[in-house]
């Protein structure tokens, strides 16, 4: 429950049609066994308690006593434990049947919500003897010998974790125009419970988990789905037990075609942010809604949801083709209006044989496709310098020539060493103005050339670099537009591997050269080589840039806190890095970035391509002079 996150399950336990005695004995076995796995919120599918297809039994007093009995069975038999779980049975009041789910917590009933959507077609015969539960709330209801309420509005809220919120709705309730979770969900609820009885056709599961995953990123919240399985009635149907446990939208944990348990955790305190974020996510307190109160035992909650090492590039090897594809046409098609609307006559390139360089120029050639212009009008322009190795140079020159680009090659050793001497500094003293003054040399003779040319100067500096500052200002860090800016340096790397494996067969040499500059460490090359080889290697000066681009997006996509940001670094990374180095890095990214801010607040213009952006015109707005303390402080004695 710490950090926000409260480890839920869909359970699917194997029942016998009408037997309720059998059934209420698989499900607090499968209640124990979660309770076991740490689960705190557990969510069984629809009627459960008695067999979804009891058919006309439904109408029988034998069967609904015996689903009571059933229930009050499960609550002896589950007093003790810390967890609320929903259960579905079938209840008659005031000469209605009502199609229910019962919430429970330690022995006691919480509020039963009925189904308000009760389908009458197809394989479905519900209407036969359920009546919709759309505007019932009785506060004074007898169960069990405890006295509860029925109401479809009940929200059932945390006192111990005030973001958990929770909400539940019945199968059919999901699949219509206007599902009550929208409601739910608009007065609080940040996790909704499905309890259903969906029969399982070819095709229909697909469709089934994507209805939950858009449901629950229209509503930014947690949902657990738990469908009927094994032990249903299978003369017309069958149910394949489809467990589904979504998060705004992402899957996180799925199965079917089993009986047990789905397991994963919600992070409430994320989905609390994603709403405070959207100024459109509305509040609507519901003047009808009932609500009721449970508290939890805080505790640590191990995390068995994948925490991805890279959360700018997905896993799926067809995903990431797909990313990459739409991340270049995205930066080039920003760049095709800005080349259109200036009327530039050139695109002006530093080529430095580095990644963000290369990424500059392919991005740039299919920009100019697009414009159905030749190559040619790219000026790709070399500038030797002290710290210039002649494998980064080299790659330069042919990554240049099997663009079809226009190569100039400007050495600034000479000019450099005059402004040394302008200003007394000595080439001796490897200062930052030593490496600065390159920079900006570099930049000046970029933005002549493009004045020469008619041209506009190309940035490519990435995300990374801008959040941890890590380029001159008025240097590198100024462009006529940034292609680069939304790209962190984890995807830019990730674009090059594609570009080089897309072009293996078209141009065997354009991918060579590619896979050589992957190869190459990440340099800004401003300090003399040695023996030929670079010197200076950015992430041994300001850390992995791996760790930054993680760090880069809790901290700025999900504002999460430092220490729950050091922890899911542990998840991603613990066999890589200790939690000392992550430590370190993770003070070194802080202080980077709130003294670099300065920098961010006069960017140029520049596409943004993911989930976020660090432009002061679009996604963030920071005040140059805020101080760190509150995070710094937060890590204290975490060594």
């Amino acid at each position: 429950m710490k950090d926000g996150f409260i480890k839920v399950a869909a359970g699917v336990p194997k029942i016998r049609v009408a037997d309720p005695r059998y059934n209420a004995e698989q499900i607090f076995t499968l209640m124990r066994e979660a309770d076991r796995q740490g689960v705190r919120v557990l969510c069984l599918p629809e009627l459960c308690l008695t067999g979804y297809t009891c058919g006309d039994l439904f109408l029988q007093d034998t069967l609904l006593k015996g689903a009571e009995e059933g229930l009050a069975t499960v609550l002896e038999a589950t007093k003790n434990l810390d967890m609320v779980t929903a259960l579905g049975l079938p209840l008659k009041y005031k000469n209605n049947l009502y199609n229910c789910a019962a919430i429970i917590h330690q022995g006691n009933i919480l509020g039963l919500v009925p189904k308000i959507h009760v389908p009458n077609y197809g394989e479905f015969y519900e209407g036969r003897w359920f009546t919709s539960g759309r505007g019932v709330s009785e506060p004074f209801l007898s169960l069990c010998g405890q006295e509860t309420t029925l109401d479809a509005d009940s929200l059932f809220f945390c006192e111990t974790m005030p973001n958990l919120v929770i909400g539940a709705e019945i199968c059919e309730d999901l699949w219509t125009i206007e599902p009550p979770s929208f409601r739910l969900a608009a007065a609080g609820a940040t996790l909704i419970l499905n309890l259903s009885a969906s029969d399982e056709t070819a095709g229909k599961s697909l469709y089934r988990r994507n209805l939950v995953a858009n449901q629950s990123a229209r509503c930014v919240c947690g949902y657990v789905y738990a469908s009927a399985g094994e032990g249903e009635s299978t003369t017309d149907m069958v149910f394949a037990g489809h467990s589904i446990v979504m998060e705004d939208g992402a899957l996180l944990a799925q199965r079917k075609f089993s009986t047990g348990l789905t397991i994963s955790e919600i992070d409430v305190d994320k989905l609390s942010y994603e709403r405070r974020r959207r100024n459109t996510f509305p509040y609507v307190e519901s003047e009808y809604s009932t609500q009721h109160s449970f508290s939890l035992e805080c505790a640590e909650t191990p995390l068995t949801r994948s925490v991805s090492p890279s959360p700018f590039f997905p896993q799926d090897e067809a995903e990431q083709a797909e990313l990459c594809e739409e991340v270049l046409k995205i930066a080039a098609l920003g760049l095709k209006k800005r080349l259109e609307h200036t009327g530039a006559k050139t695109a002006v390139i530093g080529l430095s044989g580095g990644l963000d360089s290369t990424l500059a120029i392919l991005i740039t050639g299919v920009a100019m496709k697009l414009l159905d212009r030749p190559t040619s009008d790219i000026i790709a322009v070399t500038m030797p310098c002290f710290g210039t190795t002649r494998r980064t140079r080299s790659n330069a020159e042919l990554l240049s020539e099997r663009m079809g680009a226009t190569l100039k090659t400007v050495d600034i050793s000479a000019a450099v060493k005059q402004h040394f001497a302008d200003i007394g500094q000595s080439m001796e003293n490897t200062d930052v103005t030593f490496e600065n003054a390159q920079a900006r040399e570099r930049t000046q003779v970029l933005m002549d050339i493009a004045n020469q040319t008619g041209g506009l100067v190309i940035g490519t500096g990435d995300l990374s670099e801008l959040a941890l500052g890590w380029c001159t200002y008025n240097g590198d860090h100024m462009s006529m537009y940034a292609v680069n800016a939304g790209i962190p340096k984890t995807l830019v790397r990730h674009l090059v591997a594609y570009v080089a494996g897309d072009k293996a067969q078209e141009d065997g040499a354009l991918s060579q050269v590619l896979e050589d500059i992957l190869d190459t460490p990440v340099s800004p090359e401003l300090l003399p080589a040695v023996a030929g080889e670079i010197s200076q290697k950015t992430e041994n000066i300001v850390g992995p840039y791996e760790l930054h681009d993680f760090f880069l997006y809790y901290v700025i996509r999900w504002a999460f806190p430092p220490k729950k940001i050091l922890r899911l670094a542990e998840q991603a990374f613990g066999r890589t890095y200790d939690r000392s180095t992550l430590l370190k890095w993770l003070r070194s990214f802080y202080r980077r970035f709130f003294s670099q801010q300065f920098k961010r607040s006069c960017l140029p213009d520049g596409p943004k391509v993911g989930s976020l952006a660090l432009s002061p015109r679009g996604d963030w707005r920071m005040p140059s002079d805020a101080v760190a303390n509150l995070w710094l402080e937060e890590l204290e004695g975490l060594d």
